[in-house]
């Protein structure tokens, strides 16, 4: 995103947005460490138990969450972190790629790919159909060949290239 697609407008602070992942991340880190009591953090007769590291982890990121949350409170001037066009430009990549993230073990890791490459390069690339085929069909293809058949390390597959017999 280059300079010219700013436009006048407000957005959140920096301060905002501080507090707010902060927030975040020590909500992550309390999962972190319920998870970890849950799986016992204690040294057993084989060693540590599962929960021994991710439970001194989970506690560190609450920790580190609650220095972040504290400097965002002390900090006075806030200017704008973004404005909100590019916060929906971001977003404009992070939706469909998180849609790509949850549909891929349903459809398989090259039928996904194709129409992701293919709705970014016509929506956002604003490419011509043509290169958008060859490109969006032949990524996935080379990748195909590459995993598939050089290396032998399968990819995720759906039901249509379980129906190919790939």
């Amino acid at each position: 995103m280059n300079d010219t697609t700013h436009q006048s407008g407000d957005g959140p602070s920096h301060r905002t947005v501080e507090i707010g992942l902060a927030a975040f991340m020590a909500l992550l880190g309390a999962i972190t460490v319920a998870g970890s009591l849950q799986v016992g953090i204690g040294w057993g007769a084989e060693g540590p138990r599962s929960g021994f590291f991710p439970f001194y982890i989970g506690i560190a990121i609450i920790l580190s969450s609650a220095v972040n949350m504290v400097h965002a409170f002390a900090t006075k001037a806030a200017p704008r972190f973004a404005e909100w066009s590019q916060l929906r430009q971001v977003m404009a990549v992070v939706i469909p790629t998180t849609v790509y993230v949850f549909v891929l073990p349903y459809t398989g890791i090259y039928l996904a790919s194709v129409v992701m490459i293919g709705v970014f390069m016509l929506w956002l690339g604003k490419y011509k159909l043509p290169l958008t085929a060859a490109v969006s069909l032949g990524v996935p293809l080379a990748l195909y060949f590459m995993f598939e058949k050089w290396f032998l390390v399968p990819l995720p597959k759906g039901p249509i290239e379980d129906f190919l017999g790939l």
